[in-house]
């Protein structure tokens, strides 16, 4: 057993607006190994990349963490102050942001951006993290030379792999990865992936995968976390997931996407649509859209519980 790294306990992250409190993440728990990658799935809107801002505590305001514990190698981050924080982000816990095509300063280039994350947490003069960054651009196919370009001036997949780059920068244990092949085109997505994997093995990363794509998570994740509308329904191997699904709504995505080796047939998409988080419906909320409810799941909250051997679900239906 290699142990937690990351260790996420009953979370809460809401958004306080005029319009009433978005209940973005609501009471989510799980785990993060050491050199594990952990898929967290869902349809948009879910609250997977709230998620994400919220173990970085980068969670934009009105919104704030309102309860739970984020442990890291044995520390509580939820308490610490922003000058605390900011010692631990990019050095232990880095990101890599949803939409490289934005994140990317597009007025500076890209050596220039790799380098102040460099020298802003490491003791380095500039000469030294320039031949850092070099050292960083080629280890994801990046040719050194281009660390003088503009982002404007690099494809989606060259962005991408700068950003993933930056990610890596002051070496950290866990990179965070938000809808890092989204907008890719399949080629360059299979790149992308590859190079996330032989970079997870070659430098012992343990890394978060968030996507709302099955077909990724698949070829890349150990566990996968399936959320629905702020809730975290169902936790398991990967493998586990794809052949034994136990929550109805991880078995309505798998069956919503094509698979190549199955007899012809219609895909089943999931009626409805995810419910709003200001007032989400009482009970289990994927009740309303869910074929098997029961009148206790328009009721009662299902709590998340082990049906298997590290394998978590909240349903009713499990019990």
């Amino acid at each position: 057993m290699r142990g937690h790294l990351l260790e996420v306990k009953g979370l809460k992250t809401y958004f306080f607006t005029r319009r009433g409190v978005v209940k973005a993440v609501d009471g989510v728990s799980f785990t993060v190994d050491r050199g594990e990658t952990l898929g967290l799935v869902g349809e948009s809107g879910c609250g997977k990349s709230t998620t994400a801002l919220s173990i970085m505590k980068l969670v934009p305001p009105p919104g704030r963490i309102v309860e739970g514990s984020i442990i890291f190698d044995g520390v509580d981050l939820v308490p610490l102050s922003e000058q605390e924080m900011q010692k631990i982000r990019w050095k232990e816990i880095s990101i890599v942001f949803q939409g490289a095509m934005g994140a990317l300063n597009p007025v500076l280039t890209i050596g220039r951006q790799i380098t102040e994350a460099i020298m802003a947490h490491e003791n380095v003069t500039k000469a030294e993290a320039w031949r850092r960054a070099e050292e960083l651009v080629e280890m994801v196919g990046i040719d050194p030379s281009r660390l003088k370009d503009y982002p404007h001036e690099f494809s989606g997949g060259m962005k991408q792999r700068a950003m993933i780059a930056m990610a890596l920068a002051c070496n950290p244990k866990l990179v965070i990865a938000d809808e890092p092949v989204t907008a890719l085109d399949v080629i360059v997505q299979a790149q992308v992936l590859k190079l996330l994997r032989s970079l997870k093995e070659k430098l012992d990363l343990s890394l978060i995968f968030i996507t709302h794509d099955l077909s990724v998570i698949s070829d890349i994740a150990d566990r996968i976390a399936v959320m629905y509308a702020g809730k975290l329904v169902e936790w398991a191997d990967t493998i586990e997931i794809f052949n034994r699904p136990r929550h109805p709504y991880t078995k309505a995505l798998i069956k919503a996407f094509p698979d190549l080796w199955a007899p012809k047939g219609i895909l089943v998409s999931i009626p409805g649509a995810p419910p709003g988080l200001i007032d989400p419906p009482p009970g289990c909320r994927f009740h309303p859209r869910c074929g098997q409810a029961m009148e206790r799941c328009r009721r009662e909250e299902p709590p998340l519980v082990e049906v298997g051997k590290g394998h978590y679900v909240a349903c009713w239906l499990e019990e």
